[in-house]
Parts: C-alpha cells; sequence; structure tokens
C-alpha cells in the first residue's frame, strides 16, 4: 500500500506505526524524566533511595556530597514524583516511589549500568 501522505514512497508501510506513536505531549514527559536524572549523582542519590530509606546527613555521607547538593537533588527527584518523604521528629527520611514509573526506572539504571559499565571481572577476562 502506499503511503500518499508523505512527500516521498519508499516502499514501507508505516501508517499503522504512525497511528500507534505517542503524542508529542508523551514523549515530552519522557524526555523530562530523563532531564531529571541527567546527572550521575542524582542517578546515584535515586539509585540508594530504591534499596533504602535514608536522611540527607547519611545520604550525603554515602555520596560524597554536601548536606546542600544532597537536597538539591532530593528536591528535583521528589518533584518529579520519584521519590517520598517522611518527617519524623525532627527527622525527614527519602526512599524511592513506590509507582510503576519509579520501580522502571531503576530496573532501567540497573540495566544500563550493566550494559554499559562491564564489572572488573569480565574486564579481566
Amino acid at each position: 500500500m502506499a503511503n500518499e501522505h508523505l512527500p516521498h514512497d519508499h516502499g514501507q508501510p508505516i501508517e499503522r506505526e504512525l497511528d500507534q506513536m505517542p503524542s508529542v505531549e508523551n514523549f515530552q514527559t519522557v524526555a523530562d524524566i530523563f532531564k531529571q536524572l541527567g546527572d550521575g549523582s542524582r542517578i546515584r542519590i535515586f539509585w540508594l533511595l530504591c534499596h533504602c530509606e535514608e536522611c540527607v546527613i547519611n545520604l550525603s555521607s554515602m555520596v560524597h556530597m554536601t548536606s546542600p547538593a544532597v537536597s538539591h537533588h532530593l528536591k528535583q527527584l521528589k518533584a518529579g514524583g520519584l521519590i517520598l518523604s517522611r518527617r519524623e521528629g525532627k527527622e525527614v527520611y527519602y526512599k524511592a516511589a513506590e509507582t510503576p514509573q519509579a520501580q522502571l526506572l531503576h530496573h532501567m539504571i540497573e540495566a544500563l549500568v550493566e550494559i554499559a559499565c562491564p564489572s572488573q571481572r569480565e574486564q579481566a577476562q
């Protein structure tokens, strides 16, 4: 079937894919999520919070950053709906949100690390 609405017909039946293509707004939402994770420190903090619940002081120590820098990253992750916080007395604890999006991003990060960063054992072979 010819693709009559495109300037050039290359013999590819693309109509079905075009009909199923997400909206411009959906692609922008995905791009915004990637922007939130566009910093290695923020990815490390998010990854840690997928595995534990922690306060800013301990997170700062874990990632070797100042508390204000960690707080800045936490604010961005929280605004994006990727993490949650709870107050206990004077302490605020953070953890990854229990949403499909946060879980998927966690799995994506782990898979990308495995693919893009081979372990030292594999490098030694």
